[in-house]
């Protein structure tokens, strides 16, 4: 119990420090702790319900929600995300560690690109904005992944939409996705619900004042930080997957 509780307590710090998804924190701090791949996932997908809903709820309060665009690539993501637990299922613990890995290396990598902005928002038809979540909704559910850090730069960097509305719909569109994959997880029989609740409900605190330390931080000094963060959970997947015997 005190392990869960300090685990939703690292997990909701780091996020509202860093302003990163808790299923890129999660899932590695699981593992380490010794659970099986398949339920940490199932842990991290539940925590996401929690976290994405009481950020957007957030973001609403600050009027910065595209409704109408996002209920469209959060239709496909809810999808998309039903189909995760059928997926998890059917891949070893070594797969899915290995596309985790792939994951943390795209997130390590994009700390060193700048998303450039366009003045102007491009109109996109709702079927790519659909297949959009459809395909992320799949993926990041499957590893028990937010997937806001793919959908933010395919909003700003490709369909221009304004950073702050592309970061307020990457957390709404988690809402969709983890919905789904809560309950598609459920029927694959992979998820352990006292854990997922506990840590989700503690890093809900956690979240808060790991916002209330980001803003007397350096970005400079943060950035780093998340940057270490990323390195050493690279290097442990690595060590993990190829290196123990």
């Amino acid at each position: 119990m005190l392990e869960l509780v300090l685990l939703g307590l690292i997990v909701g710090l780091l996020s509202g420090f860093f302003g990163i998804g808790g299923g890129t924190i999660l899932v590695p701090l699981l593992l380490l702790a010794g659970y099986d791949t398949k339920i940490a996932i199932g842990i991290s997908v539940v925590q996401m319900v929690f976290s994405s809903v009481y950020g957007s709820y957030l973001n609403n309060k600050k009027g910065t929600l595209d409704t109408a665009m996002i209920f469209v690539i959060g239709l496909g993501g809810f999808i998309g995300a039903l189909l995760s637990g059928f997926i998890t299922s059917s891949f070893n613990d070594e797969v899915l560690e290995v596309i985790f890995l792939s994951f943390a290396i795209f997130a390590l990598l994009r700390l060193f690109f700048k998303t450039k902005e366009d003045s102007i928002q491009k109109e996109v038809s709702k079927l790519l904005l659909f297949i959009i979540g459809f395909f992320l909704g799949a993926i990041s559910m499957t590893i028990g992944v937010g997937g806001s850090i793919i959908l933010v730069p395919i909003l700003v960097g490709f369909l221009h939409v304004p950073l702050k509305k592309a970061v307020s719909a990457g957390l709404f569109f988690v809402v969709f996705s983890s919905v789904a994959g809560l309950i598609s997880h459920s029927m694959a029989d992979d998820i352990d619900y006292m854990s997922g609740v506990i840590i989700g409900s503690v890093s809900l605190f956690g979240v808060y004042v790991g916002i209330m330390l980001k803003d007397k931080v350096n970005e400079v000094v943060q950035k780093r930080l998340l940057i270490s963060f990323y390195f050493l959970v690279v290097l442990y997947l690595i060590n993990r997957i190829f290196l123990e015997v």
